[in-house]
């Protein structure tokens, strides 16, 4: 996935802060301007855009948290603000939302009989 953003250091520090996403600096870099985060098991890009010019691609995507509780507990220490879903499975699976600096809507959820 390859994110519009209006501003790569904001970006950085939100995904590092909210899921502790790291910077890459692969050997041979992306495209001029772009940007790679991971997390050791999932990778976002993302590309400089001009101010208001930055739903212009995909603005909604789900990233899986291993421990639903500790993950809230993150976000409330970080001072971040969020949805929790009402519950709408038979499997007690659980699911958020929150919104980054440039508007794309990231849902977290949990499932508790993932074995991964």
């Amino acid at each position: 996935m390859n994110f519009p953003t209006s501003d790569l250091e904001v970006t950085e520090e939100w995904y590092g802060r909210v899921f502790e996403m790291t910077r890459v600096h692969p050997v041979n870099p992306p495209p001029k301007g772009t940007m790679l985060l991971t997390r050791g098991n999932f990778d976002l890009h993302f590309r400089p855009v001009e101010k208001g010019q930055e739903q212009t691609g995909l603005i909604h995507f789900a990233i899986e948290v291993d421990d639903w509780d500790e993950f809230l507990v993150h976000l409330d220490k970080v001072g971040e603000e969020y949805i929790v879903e009402p519950y709408r499975g038979h499997d007690l699976s659980q699911t958020g939302s929150l919104v980054d600096p440039d508007g794309h809507r990231v849902e977290f959820t949990w499932h508790p009989d993932r074995t991964w």
